[in-house]
């Protein structure tokens, strides 16, 4: 494993493990799954674990196998306060205390600022006075560093970046959003001022991976250097020196195993002229096929209407990626359990919670239009009245 410095001289792993997609069992996080990669990562040298406090169950289950292992004073925890649900110092506290109780512990290394994409944000928790509270958690060892997450435009992270001292910051960067988001504009200036950079969604929620159109697919396999489309996403990224931690979220043995031999492996400066022209045309390989920026996140889940939204989304891509079987398919499989995109009613919930800005209510009109074909509805009335009998 490789190590990068964070603000203060310590050594974090290069590989960080995003504990927001462990898979689940009956509604439950699968904890034998959880426990058996966290410490397969562990044991081979990742130390930075980053959790959220809306993650459901998440924070409690890597405090059990923490403590379980007796491994908590070795890694490092980031974690996150939701600025939405703060009025309050007392608010503050409860809840901060309620996460200390998750994790078992009695410090947070990393407390960040969750999803804080606009300088308003910041603007109204120091007005309830959250400079005075950080001063006070950090003087007590309670947290040791503080920053954000951010999901927006470069010139709003920059601003956001200049108004405090921050520790560190955590961004959404791929070389498919090199001139999106926060973008290399971004990661440059937190770089200049001496902030660690931390990247969420290096595969853009598995879509620099899975149903990859064929032109891209091509690209990859013409290419002289041969990697798989997850490496060249890890690769780009631990190539620059800017960025400190790539988080990961493993769900699998192979998975971790993957990458912790590509973050073993990738050294600074290491990609050639001809493989960033290569990736960039992959870029616009997957442009031109994908409808619906979506990252399969699911911050704007549940659906009031039980809605899956990012699998619509998914089923409504893989269409025009990999053809209409394939996204028909999907879109089957994905409604067999969630009700289709026609049954929203444009309630607007979930556009309050996309980090991606997207537009999903007109989007899942355009999904359902693409989708909801005769032969879909001719299958869903069948299967609903299954349903209904059972």
């Amino acid at each position: 494993m490789k190590y990068r410095k964070d603000k203060y001289g310590n050594n974090l792993s290069v590989l960080g493990f995003g504990c927001m997609r462990f898979k689940k069992k009956m509604g439950r996080i699968n904890m034998a799954d959880a426990e058996r990669q966290i410490m397969k990562a562990y044991n081979n040298g990742v130390n930075y674990f980053d959790t959220a406090f809306i993650y459901p169950g998440s924070e409690a289950a890597i405090g059990e196998i923490f403590e379980k292992n007796n491994i908590r004073d070795k890694v490092y925890i980031a974690t996150k306060l939701p600025p939405q649900l703060m009025r309050s110092t007392e608010i503050l506290d409860k809840l901060f205390n309620e996460q200390l109780k998750r994790l078992r512990t009695d410090h947070v290394d990393f407390y960040l600022m969750h999803m804080m994409a606009d300088i308003k944000v910041w603007e109204r928790l120091k007005s309830i006075g959250i400079e005075k509270w950080i001063e006070d958690k950090k003087a007590s060892g309670a947290i040791r560093q503080v920053g954000f997450s951010y999901h927006g435009k470069s010139d709003m992270f920059c601003k956001i970046i200049d108004a405090y001292d921050w520790d560190m910051c955590l961004i959404q960067y791929n070389y498919m959003d090199e001139h999106t988001q926060a973008g290399r504009k971004g990661l440059l200036h937190a770089h200049e001022k001496g902030i660690p950079v931390m990247i969420m969604e290096p595969l853009r929620g598995g879509r620099l991976v899975n149903n990859l159109p064929a032109e891209a697919s091509n690209l990859f396999a013409d290419h002289p250097v041969q990697h798989t489309p997850a490496q060249w996403a890890f690769r780009w990224l631990w190539n620059q020196p800017q960025v400190s931690v790539v988080l990961s979220g493993m769900n699998s043995d192979e998975m971790v195993e993957d990458n912790i031999k590509t973050a073993s492996e990738t050294e600074i400066g290491e990609l050639t002229a001809d493989d960033e022209a290569m990736l960039k045309s992959v870029v616009d390989a997957i442009n031109s096929k994908m409808k619906v920026g979506c990252t399969g996140c699911e911050y704007c889940m549940p659906c009031p209407k039980n809605i899956n939204i990012s699998g619509t989304f998914s089923a409504y891509n893989k269409h025009f990626s990999n053809g209409g079987l394939a996204g028909f398919k999907d879109y089957v499989k994905c409604t067999a359990k969630y009700a289709p995109a026609s049954q929203c009613v444009g309630c607007g919930k979930c556009e309050q919670h996309c980090p991606q800005g997207l537009e999903i209510r007109k989007q899942l009109k355009e999904a359902e239009k693409v989708l909801e074909v005769p032969a879909y509805k001719a299958f869903n009335k069948i299967t609903t009245a299954f349903k209904k009998k059972k």
